[in-house]
């Protein structure tokens, strides 16, 4: 059964051109920008770190950990029982200090912050732009 509006027309076309960003959700702009730094840094870095996973969510899944400060940006969850290691980045944390270019940004930092800490090296080893900005 095909939904109708009020006066029986129903949707004829859709509100938005698919290819206008803003068709694309918050969600999918975050994953892009994940997708993105994590495609920048994997030749350099792809055979150090190993098997790894990347995943996003929308807020961290319990409140911070006690040597966590404020809301966590990211966790990584290190290679445990035959299961790679994993860096989960949350996305609505990052949103609120971040839009745009910015968030990008924050994205390459947080994942070089985590990635640094699973290979051994610092931030700036692994992205040469890390804490540049923009």
């Amino acid at each position: 059964m095909v939904r109708r509006d009020r006066h029986g027309h129903g949707l004829r076309a859709p509100l938005l051109p698919y290819d206008a960003p803003a068709w694309r959700s918050r969600s999918d702009v975050f994953d892009d920008a994940v997708r993105g730094a994590v495609e920048r840094l994997e030749p350099s870095w792809g055979r150090a770190w190993g098997k790894l996973e990347f995943g996003t969510e929308d807020v961290p899944p319990s409140d911070p950990t006690p040597w966590e400060d404020g809301v966590p940006l990211a966790r990584l969850f290190p290679a445990d029982m035959g299961h790679p290691a994993r860096i989960v980045l949350y996305r609505r944390p990052m949103e609120q200090r971040a839009e745009g270019a910015e968030l990008e940004a924050w994205v390459r930092d947080v994942i070089a912050e985590n990635l640094a800490h699973l290979v051994g090296r610092t931030p700036e080893e692994i992205d040469p732009e890390y804490g540049s900005g923009a």
